[in-house]
C-alpha cells in the first residue's frame, strides 16, 4: 500500500483511504494489530530492552515505543 506514497502515484489518496478503512475496523475491534507489547516510550534504555527482545528470535508480534 505503500507503493502508492513512494512513487507518488497518481492516485496517492487511495493510500489515505486505505488506512482509514484499517484505523476504522481496528477502533471497532474487527481487526487487530500485531502489537504485542509496548514497554513505553522511546529512549535508549526502552529501544535496548526492545533490541534485545528481538535479538532473541522469540518475540511474537510487534514491540511497540511510544512518544515520538
Amino acid at each position: 500500500m505503500f507503493t502508492l506514497s513512494m512513487y507518488g502515484t497518481p492516485d496517492m489518496i487511495e493510500q489515505h483511504r486505505i488506512l482509514d478503512a484499517v484505523a476504522a475496523l481496528i477502533d471497532q475491534g474487527r481487526l487487530r494489530t500485531t502489537a504485542g507489547e509496548v514497554p513505553g516510550t522511546i529512549d535508549a534504555a526502552n529501544l535496548r530492552k526492545a533490541h534485545e527482545k528481538l535479538e532473541t528470535g522469540r518475540t511474537i508480534g510487534k514491540i511497540v515505543l511510544s512518544g515520538w
